[in-house]
Order: C-alpha cells, then sequence, then structure tokens
C-alpha cells in the first residue's frame, strides 16, 4: 500500500449491543482510534457500559435506542441511525454486531466506506426459518460493506459456508494484557488469595469461574449439568458465574449450593485471578474474549470447539482444553483433569499467558484495524437511489 494512505478523518461505530464483549471491542478502539488523533463518535444504547466508556474516553456519543431483537422497532431504529449518521457526516462507519449490522446498513447503504463486524453470525443465534432468513439477509447485505471484519477465520469460514460473498478481512480480538495481568508476576500462576483485589471466596477450595452474559449463547446451563461429575472427582469445588443476563432465575435455580453468582461486574480481572481454571462452554462465538482475558492472567481455560476456539489457544492447548458444545460428559472430564492438580495447569497458564501476550495484545488489533481504515479511506461509496429510511 502506498505510504500516502491516511486514516479517514471521522469515524462513527455503531454498536448494538452496549455491553459485554462487543462493548469491550469498539470501547478499546476507540481509545486507539482517539490516541491516532481521529475524530471518533459512536452510536449505541443509552445508559450501558459502552456509553459510559466512550464519555471517559473523550469520544462523542450519539445515544440510538435499539434493542438487541428484530421486530416492529426496526424501521424507527434505522431512521435513528440515519439521522445520527447525517449529522456525524463521517468519512467512514464500522458496524458491530447483527443488529447494527443490519440498521446501519440499511441507512448508509454503501454511500460511505462502511465496516461490518459480526462478532459471531446472526444465522447461529436462530433455528429453522429464522436462521434461513438471517442467513439471506447476510447475503443480501453484504454489498452495502466495503469490508466484512471477522475475528478469527473460523468465523469467515463460517460466513462463507452460508452463501455470503464478502471482502473480508480477518481482524483478531486482542485484550488489554496489562489490565488482566496479576500485579505480581511471582503470583500470577496462582489464585490470589493475598490479592487485595481479589474477591473474598471464604477460604481456598478449587475454584472454576465462567465470565459471560447468562444467556444461551454461552452455555452456562451445560456447565451446570456437568457440575455435579465434576464435584464427583472434586469434592469441595466451587463454581463462580460472573455476569448478569436473561437465564439467571432459571440458572440461579438449577445451580447447587456450591454455585455463586455474582451478578454484573465492573472489573472481571479479579475474579480471573481468584481462579484455578476458567471455563467458558459456548453455543458460539466469533472469538469470545473471556477466554483470552484469563490466559492474559495466566489461568488455564477449559472452552468449547466453537468458532474462534482453537485459534485462541496455544499449541498444543487444545488437546487438554477445547471440548465439544452442549456436552457436559466431556466438559465435566477435562474440568476435572484440570482441577486434579497444580503442576498441570501451572505450565498450561504460563504458556497461555506467553501465547496472549505474543499474539493476541489490544494494540495490534488497534494497528490493524487502522491498516484497514486507511485502505478504505480513498474508497467511495456505492451510490444507491433508495431513500426509505431518511
Amino acid at each position: 500500500m502506498s505510504g500516502a494512505a491516511v486514516l479517514p478523518p471521522t469515524v462513527l461505530h455503531l454498536a448494538q449491543p452496549g455491553d459485554g464483549g462487543v462493548a469491550r471491542v469498539v470501547a478499546d478502539l476507540v481509545a486507539d482510534q482517539a490516541a491516532r488523533g481521529l475524530r471518533v463518535a459512536v452510536a449505541c444504547p443509552p445508559g450501558t457500559p459502552l456509553a459510559a466508556a466512550v464519555r471517559d474516553r473523550g469520544a462523542e456519543l450519539h445515544p440510538w435506542r435499539a434493542g438487541r431483537p428484530l421486530g416492529t422497532q426496526l424501521v424507527r431504529e434505522t431512521r435513528d441511525l440515519a439521522r445520527i449518521v447525517h449529522a456525524v457526516a463521517p468519512g467512514l462507519v464500522h458496524a458491530h454486531s447483527a443488529k447494527a449490522g443490519m440498521c446501519g446498513r440499511l441507512a448508509v447503504r454503501g454511500r460511505i466506506p462502511t465496516v461490518y463486524q459480526p462478532h459471531a453470525w446472526s444465522f447461529e443465534a436462530v433455528e429453522g426459518m429464522t436462521a434461513a432468513l438471517a442467513r439471506c439477509w447476510e447475503r443480501y447485505g453484504a454489498r452495502w460493506a466495503h469490508r466484512v471484519v471477522c475475528v478469527s477465520e473460523a468465523e469467515r469460514r463460517t460466513g462463507e459456508q452460508a452463501g455470503v460473498r464478502a471482502a473480508w478481512a480477518v481482524v483478531r480480538n486482542g485484550v488489554d494484557i496489562a489490565r488482566f495481568a496479576a500485579p505480581d508476576a511471582d503470583d500470577s500462576l496462582a489464585p490470589d488469595t493475598d490479592d487485595a483485589l481479589a474477591p473474598d471466596l471464604g477460604g481456598r477450595a478449587p475454584t472454576v469461574v465462567c465470565v459471560g452474559r447468562l444467556c444461551h449463547q454461552k452455555g452456562q446451563d451445560v456447565l451446570l449439568r456437568a457440575w455435579p461429575a465434576i464435584l464427583d472427582r472434586t469434592p469441595g469445588a466451587r463454581l463462580v458465574l460472573v455476569g448478569d443476563g436473561p437465564d439467571e432465575q432459571r440458572l440461579r435455580a438449577a445451580a447447587p449450593d456450591s454455585v455463586r453468582f455474582t451478578g454484573a461486574v465492573a472489573d472481571t480481572a479479579p475474579w480471573y485471578r481468584a481462579a484455578d481454571l476458567v471455563v467458558l462452554p459456548s453455543r458460539w462465538e466469533g472469538m469470545a474474549l473471556a477466554p483470552l482475558e484469563a490466559m492474559a492472567a495466566g489461568r488455564p481455560v477449559v472452552v468449547t470447539d466453537v468458532d474462534g476456539a482453537r485459534e485462541s489457544l496455544p499449541p498444543g492447548h487444545a488437546t487438554h482444553c477445547l471440548v465439544p458444545p452442549e456436552d457436559p460428559a466431556a466438559l465435566a472430564a477435562a474440568v476435572g483433569r484440570l482441577l486434579g492438580g497444580p503442576e498441570p495447569r501451572r505450565t498450561l497458564g504460563r504458556q497461555a499467558r506467553e501465547h496472549v501476550l505474543s499474539t493476541f495484545d489490544v494494540r495490534r488489533t488497534g494497528a490493524a484495524v487502522a491498516e484497514l481504515y486507511r485502505e478504505l479511506a480513498p474508497v467511495r461509496g456505492t451510490r444507491h437511489e433508495e431513500r426509505i429510511f431518511q
């Protein structure tokens, strides 16, 4: 690429949801791009963690009152977004996740260089006719994205297999290494019982931590089904579910006394440091952030073999740390083996931390996205005559 290529002067991020992993990715990009001298604006639901992070980073916040599901509000949400785009007049639009991807592409229709980042495909979250319609939309909507950015090669392959024809780019997720590393490097491979920031779990016991929104996607129900077999192998073990979400009451009703629910927390790093093992039994992902964060803290992980999981693990870890999705027996066996002794966990945790340091530093992610923006800065949007939402 020519050295004369420059970043667009103004970037507008569109995001729904305003919490969870998507919000953390957007917040990290906002910080990186503001540091590069861009004017950065974000349209997202007000009153969310992302809205607060945008304000903290000094970027422009444009409240966009959009919910997660599709429904009768879609036309209104798209019109509202079109007004925000008109007011900001960005040089590039970056839409994150399915809802913002749909409303953003309908509002802009290629008239401005557009990046769409699904953060896991919409058709994986549904079944039957709804999934078929979601695949049809993703195929159609790809015409209005100058790049479709996937966070793993597996996510890109899933899109291709669904018939999405796009100008692809793969930019893997990254994490803030300094935020998740243990305060004392000598303690980073064992639970930090003396760390003032670590949660008080009431004495030492083998501790499994699962960080994620309490919802069908993240598979905490599968982990609860596996938990009795884990307890049989490791009596006295405890499980901590960090996060909140729509399935919280159902999960609480199914959980024994050895399971603790934290609710939403402002900082997940202390919970990783309190863990012997971090588990994320997702049903689908693009590339989950929680395992990367846990590995940055020097913790071994057990994850399900969904998009991005194999790419996130260090070489050789799949044998110990990767299980099929929705398989409580396999999950229990993997967790039980790793809870069985500290030395395997220490070795895996050390290798995991080194792997994240070398491969998944958030600064690499920011630089890769900036390079992508430079490629698109000279691109003129494709003219379309539709004016339905204006």
